[in-house]
Order: structure tokens, then C-alpha cells, then sequence
């Protein structure tokens, strides 16, 4: 069993608001993230900032769609549409609602050129280690959908300076060994980063933690990584940035002193606490550079 890093919650009067009734948590006046089940939506934008004034991150499990309606109804106005949608990555956790909001909102979708593959319908993703992290949610996940989606009408590159389509003062960052063209987005005006899966505050292998949502620092989820080197180094390139507040794909926003040291740790000890022993991709890791990352369809 690997190590794990523990993490005492933010106390919530440091949230400046919450939604308990429909799940949706504000972590900075124009940021705010809603759980869908075993994954995060990011909501970017101020409350009743109106029609395409606002950005939604990643699109949650298949049946999720009417929660995000709903909650981006509630936080932004009716018929209040997004700017647009962006990708951290293509996995089926984070594509559930992609085709069927971008259609209704007529939204450009963005993701980074080496994610396209997997959104256009050329690709899938390389098979998943079920043997991984000793949990349910490990040992199921060669019945989870690989792909591709095609959502070609919608779908558009990230712009190669690294700016963010309708998020001035972000950046995309590529952190790639989740996925090969995973991102992160960083905001350095108050160090606020939405990580997606290049590491987790939530044990994502175990069926219980996932539940339980008792926060921990923890690598990307282990069966759905295909490149360990770089997810290594995507970490390291994040903890370098020293955030303030970390948005997760899953588990609990985290913010402070704790996350940081945790997260730090995570950088550094990265082989011994979040890398699985036996894994095929140790020696033989997935890469958009030698073509091994995408599968036929």
C-alpha cells in the first residue's frame, strides 16, 4: 500500500460562500466547483454574470448533464450560457455531458492538441491496470469507456501562447502522464490552479475513499495513467507554482499551508508515494511521441 499524505479540510469559513443543497462549493468569488458522484466540474465566472460570461472545466460522468444545467442556471441566470467549455483532459469521467452541452449552448469545446484525438473520434485510450491501487474502482476500470468521443463541431486547439479562450489573466499549462494532452489551468493573480487529475485529493482507487471524500494528497488516479515519468514531472512543474488554492478532478478543493506542504511532499517523493508497483507502463509508457498513447477506436 502506498503512503498517503493527509490533509485537514479548509475551514469553511475561508469559503466565501456554499451550496449545500445542490453541492456546488465557492472557492473564490468566481471560481466554484460541484461534485458530480466520483468526479469535480469547475464553474468559473461571477454569480449572475450572464450570458457567456463564464467557462465551465470538464463535463462530468454520462446522466450528470441536468445537474450542471441546473447548477449553472442557479450561479449564472437563466439561460445563461458558458463562453466556453475546456478540457482538461478526454477520459470518460470528464466527457459524460461534453457532446450534449456543447450542442444545446452551441459552445466552443478547447482541449490541447495532443487531447484531440481522443475528442474527435480518431483514438482511444490505452487500456487501463486494474492491478493498481488495490481498490474497486481499480479493479473495474477495464469496463470503463475508453473512447473516443466526437464532438468535432464544437471542438477547437487551445491557443499555442497559452492563453485561455474567455478566462483573461489564466494560462493552460500541458501536464501530460494522466493523459498526453492533460491541463492544467493556473491563475498567478491569487495562485488559484485547477489541477484536473495531475494529482488528486482523494484516494481514486477505493470505492470507500471516493465516497468518504476524507482528503488526502495523492498522484493521478493510478489505473487510467499510462506515462509515470510524466506525471512526475507535471507534478513538479505544479508544485513549483506553490498555489494557494488547488482544484481537483477529485476529492475536496484544498487551500493553505497544508495542501502546499502535502503537495510538496507529493513533488518529491513522487516515485515512492504515488507510482504502483508492476505496472506495464513503468517500462513501457504510453507517449503521443511514438504514437503508443492512441489506440484505433
Amino acid at each position: 500500500m502506498k503512503e498517503q499524505i493527509p490533509l485537514e479540510p479548509a475551514p469553511l469559513a475561508e469559503i466565501p460562500h456554499d451550496y449545500p443543497d445542490d453541492g456546488t462549493h465557492e472557492v473564490a468569488p468566481d471560481v466554484a466547483y460541484k461534485r458530480l458522484a466520483i468526479v469535480n466540474v469547475v464553474f468559473v465566472g461571477l454569480p449572475s454574470a450572464g450570458d457567456r460570461h463564464w467557462v465551465l472545466v470538464d463535463t462530468g460522468i454520462p446522466g450528470a448533464t441536468p445537474l450542471i444545467e441546473r447548477a449553472a442556471k442557479k450561479r449564472f441566470g437563466g439561460h445563461s450560457r458558458p463562453a466556453a467549455i475546456l478540457m482538461t483532459h478526454g477520459h470518460f469521467d470528464h466527457v459524460g455531458g461534453l457532446a450534449h452541452l456543447a450542442k444545446k449552448w452551441n459552445t466552443p469545446i478547447y482541449a490541447h492538441d495532443l487531447e484531440l484525438p481522443y475528442l474527435d473520434g480518431r483514438a482511444s485510450y490505452p487500456e487501463p491496470d486494474p492491478k493498481v491501487g488495490g481498490g474497486l474502482m481499480a479493479t473495474l476500470s477495464p469496463l470503463y469507456p475508453r473512447g473516443p468521443v466526437d464532438v468535432r463541431p464544437w471542438l477547437q486547439e487551445l491557443p499555442a501562447d497559452g492563453t485561455v479562450p474567455g478566462l483573461p489573466g489564466w494560462k493552460w499549462l500541458h501536464t501530460p502522464g494522466h493523459a498526453a494532452g492533460h491541463v492544467s489551468f493556473w491563475r498567478s493573480q491569487d495562485r488559484l490552479l485547477i489541477a484536473g487529475d495531475a494529482f488528486v485529493t482523494t484516494g481514486q482507487e477505493s470505492v470507500y475513499a471516493v465516497v468518504v471524500q476524507k482528503p488526502e494528497m495523492h498522484g493521478p488516479p493510478m489505473y487510467f495513467t499510462p506515462d509515470w515519468h510524466a506525471a512526475r514531472d507535471s507534478v513538479r512543474k505544479l508544485a513549483a507554482l506553490a498555489p494557494e488554492i488547488v482544484v481537483t478532478g477529485h476529492g475536496q478543493a484544498m487551500r493553505g499551508r497544508a495542501m502546499l506542504g502535502a503537495l510538496e511532499l507529493l513533488a518529491d517523493e513522487f516515485e515512492q508515494i504515488a507510482v504502483p508497483s508492476g505496472s506495464p507502463y513503468l517500462d513501457h509508457p504510453a507517449r503521443a511521441e511514438d504514437g503508443s498513447a492512441y489506440c484505433p477506436p
